[in-house]
């Protein structure tokens, strides 16, 4: 008999039915009671063992952690908390699990113990519910670009350009790092390496896809990239996956209308699809919350901030009206902000965007058209010659979410950008081209999934939304 899935067998109406199971001992009580789980959903199935008619020495080998295929009926619970239980019949140990050894007890333990556990941690409550929702949010991503007529681009993971200009890059060489071969200057000489030149894993798959976008009109991206960034904070990964569309003919009214309706749609999907997962980390998250002191606490619950961004309209507002609030807010007129906000061009920090969702406009937020001195050389400049065609998209309790632009589709206007911020022209003779044979206007957005993932499940720290955090001094698994 074919084993169902313990999510499928909690659905069933039916009882005094046999049925086979598989999975996990959560716990062990009594030398009867065994909660089961394998995976598929929160919750676990209560089993419930005729001891006397198993073996004692196969008894003693159900630990927490052990694997084991039941067979039974399965019948009306006795008992409170579950619907029905599985009075097993049979019991076939699939693997055992060394009780003095087994790390994951059924105790709380903190995070930071977790992750130091990470090849075992998802097989606690807390962490099989993230892994749940990541993945649903995954198949909602694609499912939502597939249904716009969009085609998925799989762009290089090496690359010899640097898409953000901000140099922070894992290079990727083949050559002996004790002795490379050397110009007759003295620098590694990169002409003798795999590729002949110097290589890095990717920041972004932007520029490819904006390639593509110039043939196929709408694409999308969804792929790892990596950032050599000597960050160790509860928002910063060195390895980490992103969302990036690039749409032909689109301008920076297209790019917000896309973006908005891409994010409530895909939330809205989640909420549907993983109801038991999210209200289990809604009560963590009401729990985690009230342990912090009162000014530090989110002013909703999780499941409040998702329904707060797919029930309210996007809020559109400048930077430049966007400063003018923030710099005659209370907080910032009372000093109360870490950054001040002094001279407009100032870079706005988390504090500054938590503030306009949150308390100000009390609705997600666009902010748009900002400073071209602290965004990247390929975004739109506008006609005043200070500002660019940039777009960010503000949550509750998390700030930017969503980066994205128009693209300057303008040969000489990029160039002279380009030329500004002193990029290498040449390593983006490609990227030039696609202003130079049939340039249109088009846009595009990026969206790293772990921080959809750390809002949708009210994790604090980024590397508890991820299977096998990268972060430095830590590539351990």
């Amino acid at each position: 008999m074919k084993a169902l899935k313990i999510k499928e067998v909690l659905e069933i109406n039916t009882t005094n039915e046999f049925y086979t199971v598989q999975g996990w001992v959560r716990t062990f009580r009594a030398n009867r009671f065994v909660a089961l789980n394998d995976g598929s959903t929160i919750e676990n199935l209560q089993c419930v063992i005729d001891f006397e008619s198993i073996d004692e020495s196969l008894l003693k080998q159900i630990n927490t952690g052990a694997a084991l295929r039941l067979k039974g009926t399965l019948v009306e619970s006795q008992g409170g908390g579950q619907k029905v239980e599985l009075q097993v019949k049979k019991v076939i140990l699939l693997g055992a699990s060394d009780p003095e050894r087994y790390p994951i007890q059924p105790k709380k333990h903190s995070l930071e113990f977790l992750r130091e556990k990470a090849h075992l941690r998802v097989r606690t409550s807390t962490f099989s519910a993230v892994m749940r929702v990541r993945s649903a949010l995954s198949f909602a991503v694609h499912e939502f670009f597939q249904q716009e007529g969009f085609f998925h681009v799989h762009t290089p993971i090496v690359t010899g350009s640097d898409a953000e200009g901000a140099g922070e890059m894992f290079r990727v060489s083949t050559l002996d790092p004790k002795n490379p071969p050397l110009t007759k200057t003295g620098d590694i000489d990169y002409k003798s390496d795999f590729f002949g030149k110097e290589t890095n894993l990717t920041v972004s798959g932007q520029l490819e896809a904006e390639a593509y976008a110039m043939g196929l009109g709408e694409v999308y991206t969804f792929g790892p990239t990596f950032r050599a960034e000597n960050s160790n904070t509860t928002r910063h990964l060195a390895e980490f996956w992103m969302i990036e569309p690039e749409m032909a003919f689109y301008d920076l009214d297209d790019n917000m209308n896309l973006a908005e309706k891409f994010i409530t749609t895909v939330l809205k999907k989640v909420l549907s699809r993983c109801e038991k997962d999210l209200a289990f980390l809604d009560e963590r998250y009401t729990k985690e919350e009230s342990s912090k002191p009162l000014i530090e606490r989110s002013p909703m619950g999780l499941l409040e901030k998702i329904n707060f961004v797919v029930r309210n309209e996007f809020k559109r507002v400048s930077y430049s009206e966007a400063y003018e609030i923030l710099r005659n807010s209370k907080p910032n007129k009372k000093k109360k902000f870490q950054f001040p906000i002094n001279e407009w061009g100032v870079d706005l920090q988390s504090e500054h965007e938590r503030f306009l969702v949150e308390k100000h406009f009390n609705c997600p937020v666009i902010l748009y058209d900002y400073p071209a001195n602290i965004k990247a050389f390929y975004m739109r400049r506008n006609d005043d010659n200070k500002t660019v065609r940039a777009m960010d998209i503000l949550f509750p309790g998390i700030g930017e979410i969503v980066g994205g632009s128009q693209r300057e589709e303008r040969l000489e206007v990029l160039e002279k950008r380009i030329k500004e911020m002193e990029i290498d022209k040449e390593e983006l003779w490609w990227y030039l081209d696609l202003r130079r044979f049939g340039s249109v206007p088009h846009s595009g957005f990026g969206l790293g999934f772990e921080r959809l993932v750390q809002f949708t499940t009210g994790m604090n720290n980024i590397r508890d939304v991820i299977p096998f955090p990268r972060t430095p001094q830590n590539a351990a698994f």
